[in-house]
């Protein structure tokens, strides 16, 4: 089991999960929540890259990426704060597996258990602690350094240096136009920080590509392992 979430928990709360815990497959570009209309099932991920997506009329596309969630959390986070539906979708960015459990399952288990209610609970403070890290990125940030930001990012989640990132989906996680990520692309290769192929990046340089994402980086991550650490 690689999810850090389901492993912070003691034992006698994790069996509470455990019968209705099925593995499944994450597809590419699969839909795991569907904006406004009822979760039915939260995924626990172990491995592949989700994206919290928004719909607007504002940007490229009319999507833009608000979050990202692998091994080190799960979607369906609503069911959590006592919701069955969010405004956001839910996007399968790079394939893997993970452990689905039905809502109707989910439920009564944080109703008697605490234990699981404070790590969820705390899961999502680190989550918005994340997105509000992308407002800052957004609002402060030129686009090369948001995309700098938003490659370690992805490193961390799938724990290798060659990531599927192709330009349709960097464009939707940075909300700019495909020239803009080309153009950002081209910077970061010509610094030496990475090697872009078509449809991957591979990291060559991980501190050069911190030290571009600047203070964008790093605060939402001391907190989702400060927060983890009191499960």
């Amino acid at each position: 089991m690689r999810n850090r979430l389901l492993r912070a928990l003691p034992p006698e709360d994790f069996e509470r999960l455990a019968p209705s815990l099925a593995p499944v497959t994450l597809s590419l570009r699969q839909i795991l929540i569907t904006a406004h209309e009822p979760i039915t099932q939260a995924y626990f991920i172990e491995s592949g890259l989700i994206s919290l997506v928004a719909d607007t009329a504002n940007t490229a596309g009319g999507r833009v990426e608000i979050g990202i969630v692998g091994k080190e959390g799960m979607t369906g986070l609503p069911l959590v704060l006592g919701s069955d539906r969010s405004p956001h979708v839910a996007l399968v960015q790079a394939e893997g597996r993970a452990l689905a459990v039905p809502a109707e399952a989910l439920l009564p288990a944080l109703d008697a258990s605490p234990v699981l209610r404070g790590v969820l609970g705390r899961y999502v403070q680190s989550l918005i602690v994340q997105v509000g890290q992308t407002v800052y990125a957004n609002a402060d940030l030129n686009i090369e350094a948001r995309l700098a930001r938003w490659i370690v990012m992805t490193q961390d989640r799938l724990g290798r240096d060659e990531l599927p990132l192709t330009h349709e989906f960097l464009s939707l996680m940075l909300g700019v136009r495909r020239p803009g990520v080309t153009t950002a692309t081209h910077g970061l290769e010509g610094l030496g920080l990475i090697q872009a192929r078509r449809g991957r990046i591979t990291v060559l340089d991980r501190e050069g590509l911190l030290e571009r994402a600047g203070d964008a980086y790093g605060l939402a991550e001391a907190e989702y392992e400060r927060l983890l650490k009191l499960a």
